[in-house]
C-alpha cells in the first residue's frame, strides 16, 4: 500500500469536509449565490479526489505501477490547482484564480488517464 496516497487522501477529504461546513456555516450570509456554488464545487471535487487518492492508495497494493502513482499525484495537483483556485476565487473575488481552475481540472482528466491505463496493464485476479 502506498501510505503517502492513503494520508494525502484522508487529509483532503478531512478538509473537504471542513471546507463544506465551514461554507455552509459561515459563508452562507458572506458570499452571493454565485460564489457559494463556486465554493461548493471546489469542496466537492476535492472530495470526489480525496476519495481517489485513497483507491490508489489501494490500488497500490496490487500493482506497484509507475501509472497509480502519477493518478495519485495528479490528483493531488489537480486538487490544490482545481480546488483552491475555486476557494480563492469565491473568498477573493479576484477573478484571475478562473483562469487557474482549468489547469487543475487537466491534472485531474490527466490522473483518470493515468488510472485507466494502469488498468489495463495489471493483471487480473483468477
Amino acid at each position: 500500500m502506498d501510505r503517502r496516497f492513503l494520508l494525502l487522501g484522508a487529509l483532503s477529504a478531512f478538509a473537504a469536509v471542513a471546507a463544506g461546513a465551514f461554507g455552509a456555516h459561515a459563508l452562507r450570509e458572506q458570499l452571493t449565490p454565485d460564489m457559494m456554488a463556486v465554493f461548493e464545487t471546489g469542496a466537492r471535487y476535492q472530495m470526489y479526489h480525496a476519495l481517489a487518492m485513497v483507491a490508489v492508495s489501494a490500488l497500490s497494493i496490487r500493482a506497484s505501477e509507475r501509472l497509480i502513482s502519477a493518478a495519485g499525484w495528479l490528483f493531488a495537483l489537480g486538487t490544490l490547482l482545481f480546488s483552491g483556485s475555486l476557494y480563492m476565487l469565491a473568498l477573493t473575488g479576484i477573478t484571475w484564480w478562473g483562469a487557474v481552475t482549468p489547469v487543475g481540472g487537466f491534472a485531474f482528466l490527466a490522473g483518470w488517464l493515468c488510472l485507466l491505463a494502469a488498468g489495463f496493464r495489471i493483471k487480473p485476479i483468477t
